[in-house]
């Protein structure tokens, strides 16, 4: 594994982020880069907050993910100011005083009531342009998310910075270990709800701090594409569990997903290796220059193919793309970019200027439509699955007898299969971030 450390890494990366930002406001005609990093939200008809998620746009810059009611300021030529709010605070765990390898790189003054950052940001909002979402207004500094901006740094986020890179393979690596003990939990016959705290024990990271809620279906539960309800006892038999987490590093996320079949149940098995063997075909796939669109339809004529192998399907691959057959067991897209978010921003965009490239016709779910860049980190995850409404629908398209029933009848009770890598695009060869640490947890 080639694992550096971010913080040797994090000068250049902001080096980066202060060109790109220099070029966003010019382009917008604006002095000043503003991003608060949010506040925390009432639940209403309440005096409880929601869990606090930090504004994307601020932790590219810092690795700083439990600070509301903080600043970043970027002026050019200027060294980046950060206000910093440490509050006296009896009720909550007050932030840490600022330390770490990025903080010999800013200017910093700490406030202790959200207020005082009105006299550390600069002195005309309407030079600024003020990055966030609307309950982070203070005084006259309310986010106005001019789009020449966001195209812009959107855009060029696709591209990691080797720092980025670094903290997305610590997060491969907390993800991994999760994932193992999962898999032991889920062979122990645990129930979803065990398996999850075992997952995330084994992590170290409760439910706020992952990336997004883990996708735990034990059987038939595989079939739900994002099923979190997490069941407090376990099916009997166990035949199948499809596991889909991850883990933040600094506010980077891993995007995992395997699935696996119960002792006694071959024929499952072979289906998982053979999604697992054309999976990894996929993500050798990932080139600079390459349509990621093309991939995602790659993708469905590579999956058509296992189930016509399994007898599921009595047609070609080819037939079942343009009936719309394989949408039906394979609905989603093949992946999405991924970074500071777990679908990270700008997927569609045309360029830095904005604009739009638009799905394929029939796949409305695909998350990514770009050309493929060095630097771009995306998931490859290929799925097949057993839902009854979307095979019902093949019925009534009049293509049912594209389809074995008697095969999907023996199929259904597992659910479905997902396999999910993240994978760096280079200027060579694709860099798989996730298969490597598998196989050096054992």
């Amino acid at each position: 594994m080639n694992q550096q450390d971010p913080g040797a890494l994090y000068s250049h990366h902001l080096g980066v982020l202060t060109r790109r930002a220099d070029e966003a406001l010019a382009r917008g005609g604006f002095d000043h880069l503003v991003v608060p990093s949010g506040t925390q939200h009432y639940q209403v008809f309440d005096d409880r907050d929601y869990p606090y998620a930090v504004n994307p746009q601020f932790k590219t810059w810092l690795p700083l993910t439990k600070l509301p009611y903080s600043w970043l300021i970027h002026t050019p030529g200027r060294r980046p100011t950060l206000v910093f709010y440490q509050p006296f605070d009896y009720w909550h765990v007050v932030p840490d005083a600022p330390s770490g390898w990025w903080v010999e790189h800013f200017d910093i003054h700490i406030i202790r009531k959200p207020e005082e950052a009105l006299a550390l940001l600069p002195k005309d909002p309407a030079r600024c342009a003020i990055l966030g979402e609307p309950q982070s207004a203070l005084g006259g500094f309310v986010p106005n998310n001019p789009d020449v901006v966001i195209h812009y740094l959107d855009w060029h986020r696709g591209c990691k910075t080797p720092y980025e890179i670094a903290l997305m393979r610590q997060a491969q690596v907390l993800g991994v270990r999760g994932h193992k003990a999962a898999e032991a939990a889920f062979r122990a016959g645990a129930s979803e709800f065990e398996i999850h705290m075992a997952y995330c024990s084994a992590v170290g990271q409760d439910a706020n701090e992952l990336p997004y809620g883990n996708i735990l279906g034990l059987n038939e539960h595989a079939a739900v594409l994002h099923y979190t309800d997490l069941g407090r006892s376990a099916p009997q038999p166990l035949r199948s569990f499809l596991i889909d987490a991850g883990a933040s590093a600094h506010g980077y996320a891993s995007d995992i997903t395997r699935t696996y079949a119960a002792s006694g149940h071959g024929e499952f098995q072979a289906l998982i290796d053979a999604v697992d063997g054309a999976q990894q075909k996929m993500c050798a796939a990932v080139r600079a220059g390459f349509d990621y669109k093309q991939l995602h339809v790659d993708a469905h004529l590579s999956l058509m193919g296992i189930l016509k192998d399994f007898g599921v399907i009595t047609v070609s691959p080819e037939a079942a793309l343009a009936t719309g057959v394989s949408a039906a067991f394979f609905p989603h897209g093949i992946g999405h970019l991924i970074g500071a978010q777990v679908h990270d921003v700008a997927g569609f965009a045309a360029g830095e200027h904005g604009g739009r490239v638009e799905r394929p016709a029939g796949h409305p779910y695909l998350r990514l439509t770009r050309v493929l860049e060095p630097g771009m980190v995306v998931t490859i995850e290929p799925g097949l699955y057993f839902i009854d409404m979307l095979l019902d629908e093949v019925k009534q398209a009049g293509n049912g007898a594209s389809v074995n029933w008697d095969r999907v009848d023996f199929f259904r009770p597992y659910g479905g299969v997902r396999i999910e890598d993240e994978v760096l695009c280079t200027d060579g060869e694709a860099d798989n971030l996730t298969r490597p640490v598998f196989a050096a947890q054992g």
